[in-house]
Protein backbone atom coordinates (compact mmCIF):
# COMPACT_ATOMS: atom_id res chain seq x y z
CA UNK A 1 0.00 0.00 0.00
CA UNK A 2 1.48 3.12 -1.26
CA UNK A 3 -0.06 6.01 1.33
CA UNK A 4 1.44 8.94 -1.58
CA UNK A 5 -0.72 7.48 -4.98
CA UNK A 6 -3.53 7.11 -2.53
CA UNK A 7 -3.04 11.27 -1.42
CA UNK A 8 -2.36 12.47 -4.98
CA UNK A 9 -5.54 10.12 -6.31
CA UNK A 10 -7.91 11.70 -3.54
CA UNK A 11 -6.28 15.23 -4.38
CA UNK A 12 -6.37 14.49 -7.98
CA UNK A 13 -10.72 13.53 -7.20
CA UNK A 14 -11.22 16.43 -5.04
CA UNK A 15 -9.63 19.03 -7.64
CA UNK A 16 -10.69 17.64 -10.72
CA UNK A 17 -7.11 18.40 -12.67
CA UNK A 18 -3.97 16.59 -12.97
CA UNK A 19 -2.51 20.34 -13.04
CA UNK A 20 -4.08 21.87 -10.00
CA UNK A 21 -2.87 18.80 -8.35
CA UNK A 22 0.59 19.27 -9.14
CA UNK A 23 0.88 23.01 -8.42
CA UNK A 24 -0.80 22.18 -4.76
CA UNK A 25 1.57 19.63 -4.03
CA UNK A 26 4.42 20.85 -5.63
CA UNK A 27 4.84 17.97 -8.71
CA UNK A 28 5.07 18.17 -12.20
CA UNK A 29 1.82 17.37 -13.90
CA UNK A 30 3.84 13.94 -15.40
CA UNK A 31 4.43 13.02 -11.75
CA UNK A 32 0.52 13.22 -11.15
CA UNK A 33 -0.22 10.95 -14.19
CA UNK A 34 2.20 8.25 -13.11
CA UNK A 35 1.19 7.66 -9.62
CA UNK A 36 -2.08 7.88 -10.67
CA UNK A 37 -1.67 5.26 -13.82
CA UNK A 38 1.30 3.21 -11.39
CA UNK A 39 -2.59 2.68 -8.39
CA UNK A 40 -4.18 1.74 -11.37
CA UNK A 41 -1.87 -1.21 -12.84
CA UNK A 42 -1.72 -1.76 -8.75
CA UNK A 43 -5.52 -2.11 -8.86
CA UNK A 44 -5.72 -3.39 -12.43
CA UNK A 45 -8.92 -1.33 -12.66
CA UNK A 46 -9.53 2.19 -14.09
CA UNK A 47 -10.29 4.47 -12.10
CA UNK A 48 -10.55 8.13 -14.26
CA UNK A 49 -11.58 9.12 -17.32
CA UNK A 50 -9.74 11.70 -18.80
CA UNK A 51 -11.33 13.82 -21.39
CA UNK A 52 -11.15 17.20 -22.99
CA UNK A 53 -14.16 18.26 -20.21
CA UNK A 54 -12.19 17.17 -17.67
CA UNK A 55 -11.46 14.44 -15.45
CA UNK A 56 -14.48 12.18 -13.71
CA UNK A 57 -14.21 8.56 -11.52
CA UNK A 58 -15.26 5.70 -13.05
CA UNK A 59 -17.42 3.64 -12.08
CA UNK A 60 -14.49 1.60 -9.78
CA UNK A 61 -13.28 4.79 -9.19
CA UNK A 62 -16.05 6.05 -7.30
CA UNK A 63 -16.71 2.63 -5.73
CA UNK A 64 -12.84 2.93 -4.02
CA UNK A 65 -12.83 6.60 -3.32
CA UNK A 66 -14.51 6.45 -0.29
CA UNK A 67 -11.99 3.70 0.99
CA UNK A 68 -9.50 5.22 0.02
CA UNK A 69 -10.01 8.38 1.98
CA UNK A 70 -11.07 6.67 4.90
CA UNK A 71 -7.46 5.02 5.05
CA UNK A 72 -6.02 8.39 4.60
CA UNK A 73 -8.10 9.98 7.72
CA UNK A 74 -7.32 6.81 9.78
CA UNK A 75 -3.62 7.24 8.52
CA UNK A 76 -3.69 10.98 9.91
CA UNK A 77 -5.84 10.09 13.14
CA UNK A 78 -2.86 7.34 13.57
CA UNK A 79 -0.22 10.14 13.14
CA UNK A 80 -1.93 12.58 15.65
CA UNK A 81 -2.61 9.71 18.25
CA UNK A 82 1.55 8.81 18.01
CA UNK A 83 2.12 12.95 18.25
CA UNK A 84 -0.51 13.33 21.39
CA UNK A 85 1.63 10.25 23.00
CA UNK A 86 4.50 12.38 22.73
CA UNK A 87 2.77 15.43 24.27
CA UNK A 88 2.62 17.12 20.48
CA UNK A 89 -0.07 18.13 19.20
CA UNK A 90 -0.37 18.09 15.32
CA UNK A 91 -2.28 17.03 11.84
CA UNK A 92 -4.73 18.62 9.85
CA UNK A 93 -8.32 19.18 10.43
CA UNK A 94 -10.69 20.11 7.14
CA UNK A 95 -13.95 21.53 7.82
CA UNK A 96 -16.93 22.38 5.65
CA UNK A 97 -18.17 25.84 5.65
CA UNK A 98 -20.92 28.37 3.98
CA UNK A 99 -20.47 32.33 3.56
CA UNK A 100 -22.18 33.57 7.06
CA UNK A 101 -19.82 31.61 9.26
CA UNK A 102 -16.81 32.49 7.40
CA UNK A 103 -17.28 36.07 7.65
CA UNK A 104 -19.04 36.16 11.55
CA UNK A 105 -17.43 33.09 13.10
CA UNK A 106 -14.52 32.00 11.59
CA UNK A 107 -11.66 34.66 11.39
CA UNK A 108 -12.15 34.95 15.17
CA UNK A 109 -12.49 31.26 15.78
CA UNK A 110 -9.47 29.85 13.69
CA UNK A 111 -7.44 33.17 15.12
CA UNK A 112 -7.29 31.93 18.86
CA UNK A 113 -7.61 28.18 17.88
CA UNK A 114 -4.16 28.50 16.22
CA UNK A 115 -2.93 30.95 19.17
CA UNK A 116 -3.77 27.47 21.74
CA UNK A 117 -2.74 24.81 19.33
CA UNK A 118 -0.12 26.51 16.47
CA UNK A 119 0.82 23.13 15.01
CA UNK A 120 -3.06 22.30 13.85
CA UNK A 121 -3.68 23.69 10.56
CA UNK A 122 -7.31 24.07 9.51
CA UNK A 123 -8.20 23.54 5.80
CA UNK A 124 -11.78 25.48 4.94
CA UNK A 125 -14.04 23.77 2.48
CA UNK A 126 -16.28 26.47 1.17
CA UNK A 127 -19.90 25.65 -0.04
CA UNK A 128 -23.64 25.29 0.55
CA UNK A 129 -25.63 23.17 2.56
CA UNK A 130 -25.75 20.30 0.02
CA UNK A 131 -22.26 20.13 -0.63
CA UNK A 132 -20.64 20.57 3.61
CA UNK A 133 -23.30 17.23 4.14
CA UNK A 134 -21.53 15.49 1.09
CA UNK A 135 -18.36 16.29 2.00
CA UNK A 136 -18.86 15.35 5.85
CA UNK A 137 -20.40 12.19 4.00
CA UNK A 138 -17.56 10.85 2.14
CA UNK A 139 -14.79 11.92 4.07
CA UNK A 140 -13.75 14.84 2.30
CA UNK A 141 -14.18 17.20 5.39
CA UNK A 142 -13.57 15.91 8.44
CA UNK A 143 -16.62 18.01 10.39
CA UNK A 144 -18.55 20.97 9.00
CA UNK A 145 -21.06 23.53 9.53
CA UNK A 146 -24.90 22.70 8.89
CA UNK A 147 -28.20 23.29 8.71
CA UNK A 148 -30.24 21.72 10.95
CA UNK A 149 -31.96 19.59 10.86
CA UNK A 150 -28.90 17.21 8.86
CA UNK A 151 -28.71 13.95 7.98
CA UNK A 152 -29.74 11.49 10.82
CA UNK A 153 -26.78 9.41 10.45
CA UNK A 154 -24.61 12.33 11.14
CA UNK A 155 -23.18 13.37 14.91
CA UNK A 156 -24.48 16.97 15.35
CA UNK A 157 -23.70 19.70 18.15
CA UNK A 158 -26.26 22.29 17.95
CA UNK A 159 -24.43 25.76 18.30
CA UNK A 160 -27.07 29.00 17.69
CA UNK A 161 -29.99 29.98 16.05
CA UNK A 162 -30.44 32.57 13.62
CA UNK A 163 -33.51 34.46 12.59
CA UNK A 164 -34.69 34.82 9.01
CA UNK A 165 -35.71 38.45 8.24
CA UNK A 166 -37.26 40.75 5.21
CA UNK A 167 -34.64 42.65 3.72
CA UNK A 168 -36.49 45.15 1.04
CA UNK A 169 -35.12 48.61 -0.42
CA UNK A 170 -35.46 52.30 1.75
CA UNK A 171 -38.77 53.65 1.33
CA UNK A 172 -40.50 50.61 0.13
CA UNK A 173 -44.01 50.73 1.57
CA UNK A 174 -43.29 47.75 4.08
CA UNK A 175 -40.45 49.33 5.37
CA UNK A 176 -42.60 51.85 8.06
CA UNK A 177 -44.12 48.30 9.63
CA UNK A 178 -42.19 47.09 12.67
CA UNK A 179 -42.42 43.16 11.92
CA UNK A 180 -43.34 42.05 8.43
CA UNK A 181 -46.29 39.38 7.55
CA UNK A 182 -45.58 36.80 4.75
CA UNK A 183 -48.85 37.16 3.50
CA UNK A 184 -47.90 40.73 2.37
CA UNK A 185 -44.64 39.44 0.61
CA UNK A 186 -46.65 37.20 -1.58
CA UNK A 187 -47.75 39.37 -4.36
CA UNK A 188 -44.09 41.27 -3.94
CA UNK A 189 -41.26 40.20 -6.63
CA UNK A 190 -39.33 37.45 -4.50
CA UNK A 191 -35.57 36.73 -5.22
CA UNK A 192 -35.17 33.32 -3.79
CA UNK A 193 -31.94 31.95 -2.42
CA UNK A 194 -30.87 28.66 -4.18
CA UNK A 195 -28.65 25.34 -4.07
CA UNK A 196 -28.80 24.85 -0.99
CA UNK A 197 -29.32 28.29 0.69
CA UNK A 198 -33.59 27.93 -0.05
CA UNK A 199 -33.97 25.29 2.58
CA UNK A 200 -35.04 27.84 5.46
CA UNK A 201 -36.77 30.10 3.25
CA UNK A 202 -39.09 27.36 1.55
CA UNK A 203 -39.61 26.06 4.68
CA UNK A 204 -41.62 29.19 6.10
CA UNK A 205 -43.50 29.47 3.08
CA UNK A 206 -44.45 25.53 3.04
CA UNK A 207 -45.55 25.82 6.53
CA UNK A 208 -48.04 28.52 6.11
CA UNK A 209 -49.20 27.22 2.53
CA UNK A 210 -47.95 30.30 0.65
CA UNK A 211 -46.44 30.68 -2.73
CA UNK A 212 -44.21 34.00 -3.18
CA UNK A 213 -44.14 35.14 -6.97
CA UNK A 214 -40.28 34.47 -7.40
CA UNK A 215 -38.29 36.53 -9.87
CA UNK A 216 -35.30 35.82 -9.92
CA UNK A 217 -33.05 32.53 -8.41
CA UNK A 218 -29.82 33.62 -6.97
CA UNK A 219 -26.94 31.57 -4.52
CA UNK A 220 -24.90 34.18 -3.58
CA UNK A 221 -26.13 36.47 -0.50
CA UNK A 222 -24.26 39.45 -1.86
CA UNK A 223 -26.01 39.13 -5.38
CA UNK A 224 -29.29 38.92 -3.18
CA UNK A 225 -28.99 41.96 -1.27
CA UNK A 226 -27.39 43.99 -4.56
CA UNK A 227 -31.02 43.29 -6.35
CA UNK A 228 -32.77 44.21 -3.60
CA UNK A 229 -30.71 47.23 -3.24
CA UNK A 230 -32.21 48.50 -7.15
CA UNK A 231 -35.65 47.49 -6.17
CA UNK A 232 -35.46 44.12 -8.24
CA UNK A 233 -37.43 42.56 -4.96
CA UNK A 234 -37.36 41.94 -1.56
CA UNK A 235 -35.57 38.61 -0.08
CA UNK A 236 -36.00 36.94 3.06
CA UNK A 237 -32.27 36.24 4.12
CA UNK A 238 -30.57 35.11 7.85
CA UNK A 239 -30.26 37.95 10.14
CA UNK A 240 -26.24 36.43 10.29
CA UNK A 241 -25.37 37.69 6.90
CA UNK A 242 -26.88 41.34 7.29
CA UNK A 243 -24.27 42.65 9.40
CA UNK A 244 -23.07 45.25 6.96
CA UNK A 245 -25.92 46.33 4.88
CA UNK A 246 -25.53 49.18 2.31
CA UNK A 247 -27.52 52.46 3.54
CA UNK A 248 -30.74 51.90 1.19
CA UNK A 249 -31.39 48.57 2.21
CA UNK A 250 -33.81 47.45 5.67
CA UNK A 251 -34.55 44.67 7.16
CA UNK A 252 -37.47 43.81 9.27
CA UNK A 253 -37.97 40.62 11.43
CA UNK A 254 -40.87 38.75 10.33
CA UNK A 255 -44.07 37.83 12.25
CA UNK A 256 -44.09 35.22 13.93
CA UNK A 257 -40.33 34.41 15.09
CA UNK A 258 -38.09 32.38 12.36
CA UNK A 259 -35.14 30.90 12.90
CA UNK A 260 -32.62 28.52 11.03
CA UNK A 261 -30.42 26.64 13.10
CA UNK A 262 -26.83 25.86 12.75
CA UNK A 263 -24.77 23.39 14.18
CA UNK A 264 -21.41 21.18 14.08
CA UNK A 265 -21.84 17.88 12.16
CA UNK A 266 -19.14 15.24 11.82
CA UNK A 267 -19.38 11.67 10.63
CA UNK A 268 -18.99 10.64 14.01
CA UNK A 269 -17.72 12.37 17.29
CA UNK A 270 -16.20 8.81 18.42
CA UNK A 271 -13.95 8.30 15.65
CA UNK A 272 -13.04 11.66 14.79
CA UNK A 273 -9.06 12.44 15.00
CA UNK A 274 -8.03 14.20 17.73
CA UNK A 275 -7.10 17.39 16.25
CA UNK A 276 -10.93 17.13 14.70
CA UNK A 277 -12.42 16.68 18.31
CA UNK A 278 -10.38 19.79 20.00
CA UNK A 279 -11.45 21.88 17.08
CA UNK A 280 -15.00 20.83 17.56
CA UNK A 281 -14.84 21.39 21.19
CA UNK A 282 -13.29 24.94 21.00
CA UNK A 283 -15.66 25.77 18.42
CA UNK A 284 -18.77 24.69 20.72
CA UNK A 285 -17.09 26.85 23.66
CA UNK A 286 -16.40 29.85 21.85
CA UNK A 287 -20.17 30.26 20.28
CA UNK A 288 -21.09 29.54 24.16
CA UNK A 289 -19.12 32.08 25.52
CA UNK A 290 -18.16 34.81 22.48
CA UNK A 291 -20.65 34.31 19.75
CA UNK A 292 -23.43 37.18 20.09
CA UNK A 293 -26.61 35.29 20.31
Amino acid sequence: MNLVKYQIFSKVVELGSLTKTGEILNLTQSAISHAVSSLELEFGLSLLIRNRSGIRLTNDGERLIPHIREILQLNEKLNQEVAALKGVEIGTVKIGTFSSVSIQWLPQIIKQFQNQFPHIEIKLLDGNYYEIEEWIADGSADLGFVNLPTREAFHVVPLQKDRMVCIMWSNHPLERQSTIRLEQLIDEPFIMPIAGCDTDVKRIFSQNKLTPKIKYELEDDHAIIAMVQNGLGLSILPEMILSRLPDNVCCRPLEGEYYRSIGIAADSFKNASPTAKKLIEFITQWITHRAPN
